[in-house]
């Protein structure tokens, strides 16, 4: 894939993974009670800084705050852009 973006300093540019659309007992889920995902793979980052050095990598999976991050929209698709910092975990 590539992308037309390139982040700046220590942010990083996340595709969060597809909300769930059935329970695991089977009950579809409808659009106004999905949960918002909180895991995604990244897919562009910055340099970091001098003070901050990028830990993780194009393709990691991660796990980041409920409220973490900027939405935005780019040929269809939807992205996350937020701080290193604002990632929890890379699993």
């Amino acid at each position: 894939m590539s992308l037309n973006i390139k982040p700046l300093s220590d942010r990083v540019l996340i595709e969060p993974v597809a909300a769930e659309t059935k329970t695991a007992s089977g009950i579809f889920i409808p659009d106004t009670a999905k949960e918002k995902p909180q895991k995604g793979t990244v897919v562009a980052l910055g340099n970091g800084t001098k003070d901050h050095k990028m830990t993780v990598k194009v393709g990691d999976s991660v796990l980041y705050g409920k409220y973490a991050g900027t939405e935005l929209k780019l040929d269809g698709k939807d992205y996350l852009i937020m701080r290193e910092d604002d990632i929890l975990a890379i699993i």
